[in-house]
């Protein structure tokens, strides 16, 4: 992976955390841990969009789209570990 890859999916990622938060319901972690998050989300939407052998094709709009699906995937299994208690 060249620089110039790893600098675009990083934004990415950005882009997709930002998303991921504004779709979240209750924001997720605010600004900078919806961005980490997003960041993460996107090796894991691609990650998993790999193994279930699914491709949704490879323009800019895509990549987001499976990249916040990615992000929202994260920030669920966050929640169902990190669940505050009542």
């Amino acid at each position: 992976m060249s620089l110039e890859s790893i600098i675009i999916f990083v934004i990415i990622g950005l882009v997709s955390g930002w998303l991921a938060g504004m779709i979240w319901q209750g924001g997720g972690f605010g600004l900078i841990g919806n961005l980490v998050v997003g960041v993460v989300g996107a090796f894991v939407g691609s990650f998993i969009f790999g193994l279930a052998n699914i491709s949704i094709g490879g323009s800019i709009v895509t990549t987001i789209i499976a990249a916040v699906i990615g992000a929202l995937i994260l920030l669920f299994l966050i929640n169902l570990v990190f669940r505050k208690r009542r």
